[in-house]
């Protein structure tokens, strides 16, 4: 499946980045830390989520933007992002609870990733050029044209991933790849995952998780 082929599709990242800068969320990051106690188990309290070589990985939370983490835990409760391990989580939480921790993630220091520590030289700045330049011979942009300066996120849309932990890095590549998530908006990151190799995944995702999470 060919999506946005010809579509400029740096454009609509900044137009959608843009959009998301512009929105805020209610809540409260006391009452958030209360609520989060049905996170910690696998965001660890720090938020700094879990890495498991070879098997999954939890993602940071800490420090990223509010309106995505709420956006993400709406799309858990209600089956537009799949997942059976948050799923019943993110129904524990009332829509204001969501809000809250959001909040309460979203202003705790953001930590290192873990996870590229492995890869060779040569691997590395094959995700290092990926990342900030891409690979135009395959219309593949580089993840800061949407991500924001360093990766470091812009806005609801477009995470922070720089300092994000590489296996969950390749495995959200793999789902939209194989269309198993698709909730990203105008199916943008469908159009750039159905163009990687399984080398790129693993080398973006390698280098995104050594580089500074703040």
């Amino acid at each position: 499946m060919k999506i946005l082929s010809n579509i400029p599709l740096i454009s609509v990242c900044i137009a959608l980045s843009t959009l998301g800068q512009a929105n805020t969320i209610d809540g409260d990051a006391t009452r958030g830390q209360a609520a989060s106690a049905v996170c910690t188990a696998c965001h660890q309290a720090d938020g700094s989520g879990m890495f498991m070589p070879g098997g999954e990985s939890w993602p940071r939370l800490a420090g990223l933007d509010a309106a995505y983490i709420y956006k993400q835990l709406k799309d858990f409760n209600d089956g537009t992002r799949e997942n059976a391990s948050m799923a019943p989580f993110a129904a524990m939480l009332n829509d204001q609870q969501m809000r809250d921790v959001s909040v309460y993630y979203s202003e705790m220091p953001a930590t290192p990733g873990k996870g590229g520590e492995s890869a060779d030289l040569e691997m590395l700045e094959w995700g290092k050029t990926l990342a900030i330049h891409g690979d135009w011979t395959r219309y593949i942009p580089s993840c800061q044209s949407c991500h924001g300066p360093d990766n470091l996120g812009a806005g609801q849309h477009f995470p922070a991933i720089a300092g994000q932990h590489s296996g969950y890095i390749e495995a959200q590549l793999t789902a939209w790849q194989e269309n198993t998530r698709h909730n990203d908006p105008q199916h943008l990151m469908l159009a750039i995952a159905e163009r990687l190799s399984p080398y790129d995944i693993q080398a973006v995702s390698a280098w995104l998780s050594l580089q500074p999470s703040q």
